[in-house]
């Protein structure tokens, strides 16, 4: 679906912006408690019972990120004791809604994500609360995992904007939105108080019309002829977008 405007200005009107044309757009369904599966991981529901223990040791045990915690709302946790009660936190709401990455080699839990701040009836939802333990981190499996979630949204719900918010402060952030396709759209300043801090918040946004695209490229760079025998990629998501685009 797309929004065109008329570009010709008439007395009386506010604008361009004021001629855009009907979408015949409808209301979107909510994400709901789905399984996505991909190559390299598998997006599940989450699950406490069954996901805190590999995900407390993902996060916090030996050879974990130390920085995982240092730009997230919560922890880090001390031991699964007081992990727990966060993650019961996460499982009892709809919005956000939890998804467990696993790692389809060995079943193992690596990582989360959440859908949240789903707005339905203008067909925008967000991406957020993403931590991805060193286990998972820049393997094609953490890319994978953005991409399913994103598929989902736009095709199989048909979504408009699937947007990334990070601290600005947060480069790591910044560059893996930008590096999936993300498009930067500015800084909300003092948008937030986070651990006591000031967070100015960097928006990052996808539209429908651009998705086309984006979602080639992921194809094509999860695709087993982009890697070689040792593992390693030919060409970066980065590399393939942009020769799309040319």
């Amino acid at each position: 679906m797309r929004n065109t405007t008329r570009t010709e200005g008439k007395a009386g009107s506010s604008g361009p912006e004021s001629r855009a044309e009907p979408l015949g757009w409808k209301p979107v369904e909510p994400p709901g408690r789905v399984t996505l599966t991909g190559r390299f991981v598998r997006l599940e529901p989450f699950d406490p019972d069954a996901h805190a223990a590999t995900l407390f040791d993902a996060a916090h045990g030996p050879g974990a990120d130390p920085h995982l915690w240092d730009y997230m709302s919560s922890g880090p946790f001390a031991d699964l004791v007081s992990f727990r009660p966060y993650l019961d936190d996460v499982a009892a709401t709809d919005d956000p809604l939890a998804f467990t990455v696993v790692d389809l080699g060995d079943g193992t839990p690596r990582g989360m994500a959440r859908l949240m701040r789903i707005d339905t009836a203008n067909g925008v939802g967000e991406i957020g609360h993403i931590w991805f333990g060193s286990g998972l981190q820049r393997t094609p499996g953490a890319t994978e995992a953005i991409f399913l979630l994103a598929g989902y949204m736009f095709d199989t719900l048909g979504y408009r904007r699937f947007e990334w918010k990070c601290n600005a402060a947060n480069g790591r952030s910044r560059r893996a939105a930008e590096r999936f396709g993300f498009s930067f759209e500015g800084i909300f300043r003092q948008h937030m108080v986070v651990k006591d801090r000031n967070r100015d918040t960097a928006w990052f946004a996808i539209i429908d019309r651009d998705w086309p695209m984006i979602r080639r490229a992921f194809a094509l760079w999860l695709d087993p002829a982009n890697f070689d025998a040792a593992g390693q990629q030919k060409r970066s998501l980065t590399e393939i977008r942009a020769g799309l685009l040319s």
